[in-house]
Protein backbone atom coordinates (compact mmCIF):
# COMPACT_ATOMS: atom_id res chain seq x y z
CA UNK A 1 0.00 0.00 0.00
CA UNK A 2 1.55 3.89 -1.06
CA UNK A 3 2.11 6.01 1.47
CA UNK A 4 0.43 9.11 1.54
CA UNK A 5 3.00 12.27 -0.28
CA UNK A 6 3.35 14.41 2.25
CA UNK A 7 1.64 17.61 2.13
CA UNK A 8 2.82 20.89 1.01
CA UNK A 9 2.68 24.32 2.79
CA UNK A 10 2.89 27.62 1.67
CA UNK A 11 6.66 27.84 3.06
CA UNK A 12 7.48 25.19 0.82
CA UNK A 13 5.89 26.61 -2.34
CA UNK A 14 8.81 28.96 -3.64
CA UNK A 15 7.70 30.78 -6.74
CA UNK A 16 4.47 31.59 -4.52
CA UNK A 17 7.21 33.17 -2.08
CA UNK A 18 8.90 35.39 -4.56
CA UNK A 19 5.32 36.47 -6.01
CA UNK A 20 4.22 37.77 -2.48
CA UNK A 21 7.77 39.26 -1.64
CA UNK A 22 7.49 41.32 -5.02
CA UNK A 23 4.00 42.11 -4.05
CA UNK A 24 5.01 43.33 -0.44
CA UNK A 25 8.20 45.73 -1.89
CA UNK A 26 6.60 46.47 -4.64
CA UNK A 27 3.86 48.65 -2.08
CA UNK A 28 7.03 49.80 0.31
CA UNK A 29 8.36 51.85 -2.79
CA UNK A 30 4.51 52.91 -3.14
CA UNK A 31 4.01 53.60 -0.03
CA UNK A 32 7.28 55.54 0.44
CA UNK A 33 7.03 57.44 -2.13
CA UNK A 34 2.84 58.15 -0.81
CA UNK A 35 4.00 59.94 2.20
CA UNK A 36 7.18 61.55 1.27
CA UNK A 37 6.97 65.10 3.14
CA UNK A 38 4.77 63.90 5.67
CA UNK A 39 6.97 60.88 7.25
CA UNK A 40 10.81 61.12 7.22
CA UNK A 41 12.64 59.16 5.85
CA UNK A 42 14.57 57.84 8.50
CA UNK A 43 11.67 57.74 11.07
CA UNK A 44 10.16 55.61 9.21
CA UNK A 45 13.19 53.40 8.71
CA UNK A 46 13.34 53.14 12.33
CA UNK A 47 10.12 52.51 13.38
CA UNK A 48 9.27 49.93 10.95
CA UNK A 49 11.91 47.68 12.43
CA UNK A 50 11.06 48.15 16.16
CA UNK A 51 7.77 47.55 14.93
CA UNK A 52 8.49 44.37 13.09
CA UNK A 53 10.52 42.95 15.93
CA UNK A 54 7.86 43.45 18.27
CA UNK A 55 5.49 41.57 15.87
CA UNK A 56 7.77 38.90 15.20
CA UNK A 57 9.33 38.14 18.49
CA UNK A 58 6.00 36.35 20.64
CA UNK A 59 6.64 33.98 17.60
CA UNK A 60 10.11 34.22 17.55
CA UNK A 61 11.22 33.31 21.52
CA UNK A 62 10.60 29.32 22.14
CA UNK A 63 13.49 29.24 19.01
CA UNK A 64 15.72 32.78 20.22
CA UNK A 65 16.25 30.70 23.34
CA UNK A 66 18.11 27.94 21.44
CA UNK A 67 19.69 29.40 18.68
CA UNK A 68 21.12 32.82 20.43
CA UNK A 69 24.79 31.10 21.03
CA UNK A 70 24.84 29.96 17.00
CA UNK A 71 23.69 33.93 16.30
CA UNK A 72 26.10 34.96 18.27
CA UNK A 73 29.40 32.61 17.18
CA UNK A 74 28.85 34.23 13.55
CA UNK A 75 28.49 37.46 14.94
CA UNK A 76 30.15 38.89 12.20
CA UNK A 77 28.23 37.48 9.53
CA UNK A 78 24.84 38.21 11.24
CA UNK A 79 26.43 42.02 11.68
CA UNK A 80 26.98 42.51 8.10
CA UNK A 81 23.51 40.94 6.80
CA UNK A 82 21.75 43.73 9.50
CA UNK A 83 23.95 46.22 7.86
CA UNK A 84 23.39 45.45 4.05
CA UNK A 85 19.92 44.33 4.03
CA UNK A 86 18.26 45.79 7.26
CA UNK A 87 19.78 49.22 8.14
CA UNK A 88 21.12 50.54 4.63
CA UNK A 89 18.59 49.03 2.03
CA UNK A 90 14.81 50.43 3.31
CA UNK A 91 16.83 53.86 4.80
CA UNK A 92 18.01 54.34 1.35
CA UNK A 93 14.98 53.85 -0.58
CA UNK A 94 13.07 56.22 1.70
CA UNK A 95 15.63 58.59 0.96
CA UNK A 96 15.29 57.85 -2.65
CA UNK A 97 11.34 58.41 -2.68
CA UNK A 98 11.77 62.10 -1.27
CA UNK A 99 13.63 62.94 -4.15
CA UNK A 100 12.55 60.23 -7.16
CA UNK A 101 9.28 58.77 -8.69
CA UNK A 102 7.82 55.19 -7.38
CA UNK A 103 8.55 54.47 -11.09
CA UNK A 104 11.79 54.99 -11.07
CA UNK A 105 12.60 52.93 -7.83
CA UNK A 106 10.46 49.88 -8.46
CA UNK A 107 12.56 49.95 -12.40
CA UNK A 108 15.84 50.15 -10.66
CA UNK A 109 14.65 47.40 -8.56
CA UNK A 110 15.12 45.09 -11.64
CA UNK A 111 18.63 45.52 -11.53
CA UNK A 112 18.89 43.62 -8.50
CA UNK A 113 19.02 39.29 -10.41
CA UNK A 114 22.35 40.50 -12.14
CA UNK A 115 23.74 41.84 -9.21
CA UNK A 116 23.44 39.48 -7.01
CA UNK A 117 25.24 37.39 -9.88
CA UNK A 118 27.94 39.96 -9.55
CA UNK A 119 28.08 39.70 -5.29
CA UNK A 120 28.12 36.57 -5.65
CA UNK A 121 31.11 36.67 -8.07
CA UNK A 122 32.81 39.44 -5.80
CA UNK A 123 32.27 37.69 -2.56
CA UNK A 124 32.33 34.02 -3.13
CA UNK A 125 34.31 33.72 -6.71
CA UNK A 126 31.54 32.04 -8.01
CA UNK A 127 32.05 31.61 -11.69
CA UNK A 128 30.82 34.10 -13.87
CA UNK A 129 30.50 33.06 -17.42
CA UNK A 130 31.09 35.52 -20.67
CA UNK A 131 27.30 35.81 -20.86
CA UNK A 132 26.25 36.62 -17.44
CA UNK A 133 29.20 39.32 -17.72
CA UNK A 134 27.28 40.71 -21.20
CA UNK A 135 24.47 40.57 -19.41
CA UNK A 136 25.68 42.37 -16.25
CA UNK A 137 26.72 45.33 -18.62
CA UNK A 138 23.17 45.78 -20.48
CA UNK A 139 21.18 45.84 -17.27
CA UNK A 140 23.12 47.88 -15.66
CA UNK A 141 23.01 50.15 -19.07
CA UNK A 142 19.00 49.95 -18.41
CA UNK A 143 20.08 51.38 -14.85
CA UNK A 144 21.97 54.33 -16.46
CA UNK A 145 19.11 54.98 -18.51
CA UNK A 146 16.62 55.01 -15.76
CA UNK A 147 18.65 57.50 -13.66
CA UNK A 148 19.77 59.64 -16.30
CA UNK A 149 15.97 60.35 -18.08
CA UNK A 150 17.33 59.21 -21.24
CA UNK A 151 19.84 61.71 -21.08
CA UNK A 152 23.43 59.93 -20.74
CA UNK A 153 24.69 63.78 -20.84
CA UNK A 154 23.43 64.03 -17.63
CA UNK A 155 26.77 61.92 -16.69
CA UNK A 156 28.89 64.35 -17.92
CA UNK A 157 27.26 66.94 -16.27
CA UNK A 158 26.53 65.48 -12.85
CA UNK A 159 23.48 66.10 -13.20
CA UNK A 160 21.84 63.06 -11.97
CA UNK A 161 18.62 62.75 -9.30
CA UNK A 162 19.68 62.37 -5.93
CA UNK A 163 16.87 59.87 -5.35
CA UNK A 164 17.93 57.35 -8.18
CA UNK A 165 21.75 57.49 -6.98
CA UNK A 166 20.74 56.75 -3.29
CA UNK A 167 18.17 53.83 -4.52
CA UNK A 168 21.27 52.32 -6.70
CA UNK A 169 23.16 52.49 -3.97
CA UNK A 170 20.85 50.17 -1.69
CA UNK A 171 20.24 48.06 -4.13
CA UNK A 172 24.29 47.20 -4.53
CA UNK A 173 23.70 47.02 -1.13
CA UNK A 174 20.60 44.38 -1.07
CA UNK A 175 22.21 42.53 -3.75
CA UNK A 176 25.39 41.65 -1.32
CA UNK A 177 22.74 41.21 1.66
CA UNK A 178 21.43 38.49 -0.70
CA UNK A 179 24.66 37.21 -1.99
CA UNK A 180 25.76 36.57 2.01
CA UNK A 181 22.62 34.72 3.03
CA UNK A 182 24.74 31.88 2.45
CA UNK A 183 26.66 32.60 4.98
CA UNK A 184 23.80 32.76 8.02
CA UNK A 185 24.10 30.30 10.56
CA UNK A 186 21.56 26.91 10.47
CA UNK A 187 19.10 28.73 12.79
CA UNK A 188 15.21 28.85 13.22
CA UNK A 189 13.99 31.59 10.25
CA UNK A 190 12.13 33.76 13.21
CA UNK A 191 15.87 33.57 15.04
CA UNK A 192 17.49 34.82 11.84
CA UNK A 193 14.42 37.57 11.24
CA UNK A 194 14.23 38.55 14.79
CA UNK A 195 17.74 39.20 15.75
CA UNK A 196 18.02 40.92 12.13
CA UNK A 197 15.69 43.14 12.96
CA UNK A 198 16.80 44.12 16.36
CA UNK A 199 20.46 44.89 15.10
CA UNK A 200 18.68 46.99 12.36
CA UNK A 201 17.09 49.02 14.64
CA UNK A 202 20.06 49.64 16.74
CA UNK A 203 22.24 50.27 14.08
CA UNK A 204 19.41 53.10 12.72
CA UNK A 205 18.57 54.61 16.36
CA UNK A 206 21.62 56.81 16.28
CA UNK A 207 20.59 58.38 12.83
CA UNK A 208 16.91 58.33 13.62
CA UNK A 209 17.81 60.50 16.67
CA UNK A 210 19.83 63.04 14.86
CA UNK A 211 17.20 63.30 11.85
CA UNK A 212 14.48 63.99 15.11
CA UNK A 213 16.70 66.22 16.36
CA UNK A 214 17.60 68.40 13.45
CA UNK A 215 13.61 69.59 13.21
CA UNK A 216 12.19 66.11 11.58
CA UNK A 217 10.55 63.81 14.23
CA UNK A 218 7.71 61.13 13.47
CA UNK A 219 4.12 63.13 13.39
CA UNK A 220 1.77 61.41 15.55
CA UNK A 221 -0.84 60.71 12.35
CA UNK A 222 -2.73 58.33 11.07
CA UNK A 223 -1.19 58.53 8.31
CA UNK A 224 2.29 58.01 9.90
CA UNK A 225 0.47 55.46 12.09
CA UNK A 226 -0.78 53.50 8.78
CA UNK A 227 2.27 53.86 7.12
CA UNK A 228 4.67 52.48 9.72
CA UNK A 229 2.26 49.34 10.38
CA UNK A 230 2.40 48.35 6.74
CA UNK A 231 6.17 48.59 5.90
CA UNK A 232 6.24 46.15 9.53
CA UNK A 233 4.18 43.46 8.83
CA UNK A 234 3.46 43.43 5.04
CA UNK A 235 7.43 45.09 3.85
CA UNK A 236 9.17 43.82 6.81
CA UNK A 237 8.08 40.31 8.63
CA UNK A 238 5.82 39.01 5.88
CA UNK A 239 8.47 39.83 2.74
CA UNK A 240 11.73 39.28 4.71
CA UNK A 241 10.24 35.25 6.20
CA UNK A 242 9.14 34.66 2.42
CA UNK A 243 12.21 35.80 0.55
CA UNK A 244 14.68 34.42 3.39
CA UNK A 245 12.48 31.30 2.62
CA UNK A 246 12.51 31.38 -1.50
CA UNK A 247 16.68 31.91 -1.12
CA UNK A 248 16.89 28.59 1.35
CA UNK A 249 14.62 26.30 -1.14
CA UNK A 250 16.02 27.69 -4.38
CA UNK A 251 19.91 29.48 -4.26
CA UNK A 252 20.29 33.19 -4.29
CA UNK A 253 20.57 33.52 -7.94
CA UNK A 254 17.14 32.18 -8.50
CA UNK A 255 15.32 33.57 -5.96
CA UNK A 256 16.73 37.40 -6.75
CA UNK A 257 14.94 36.49 -10.11
CA UNK A 258 11.36 38.04 -7.64
CA UNK A 259 12.62 41.52 -8.18
CA UNK A 260 11.28 40.74 -11.86
CA UNK A 261 7.87 41.30 -10.39
CA UNK A 262 8.53 44.40 -8.31
CA UNK A 263 8.38 46.50 -11.33
CA UNK A 264 5.37 45.12 -12.51
CA UNK A 265 3.41 45.45 -9.63
CA UNK A 266 4.99 48.62 -8.52
CA UNK A 267 4.12 50.03 -11.82
CA UNK A 268 0.33 49.28 -11.83
CA UNK A 269 -0.08 50.47 -7.99
CA UNK A 270 2.10 54.14 -9.20
CA UNK A 271 -0.27 54.72 -12.03
CA UNK A 272 -3.36 53.45 -10.30
CA UNK A 273 -2.57 55.05 -6.55
CA UNK A 274 -0.34 57.58 -7.71
CA UNK A 275 -1.30 58.94 -10.99
CA UNK A 276 2.24 58.56 -12.45
CA UNK A 277 3.23 58.31 -16.09
CA UNK A 278 5.59 56.18 -17.33
CA UNK A 279 7.62 57.75 -20.33
CA UNK A 280 9.51 56.14 -22.73
CA UNK A 281 12.75 56.25 -21.21
CA UNK A 282 11.10 54.11 -18.75
CA UNK A 283 10.37 51.81 -21.39
CA UNK A 284 13.47 51.62 -23.03
CA UNK A 285 15.66 51.51 -19.62
CA UNK A 286 13.28 48.04 -18.62
CA UNK A 287 13.52 46.37 -22.10
CA UNK A 288 17.52 46.79 -21.49
CA UNK A 289 17.51 45.47 -17.48
CA UNK A 290 15.47 42.07 -18.85
CA UNK A 291 17.61 41.49 -21.93
CA UNK A 292 20.37 41.94 -19.66
CA UNK A 293 18.76 39.70 -16.79
CA UNK A 294 17.70 36.83 -20.08
CA UNK A 295 21.48 36.97 -20.63
CA UNK A 296 22.56 36.53 -17.17
CA UNK A 297 20.36 33.78 -16.40
CA UNK A 298 20.23 31.80 -19.57
CA UNK A 299 22.62 28.52 -19.88
CA UNK A 300 24.65 27.40 -22.15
Amino acid sequence: MNSAAPRRGLQDLPWLLMGLTALFWAGNAILGRAVAGQVPPLALAFWRWVVGAAIILPFAWPHLRRDLFPMLRAWRVMLALSVLGIAVFNSTLYIAAQSTTALNIVMLQSTMPVLIVAASFLLFRERVTGRQALGIAVSMAGAVMLVTRGDPGLLARLDLNRGDVWMLGGIVSYSFYTALLRRRPAVHGLSFVAATFLAGAALLLPFYLAETLSGRPLPLTPVAAGAVLYVALFASVLAYLCFNRAVALLGANTAGLAVHLVPVFGTLLAVLLLGEVPRAYHGLGIVLIGSGIWLAQRRG
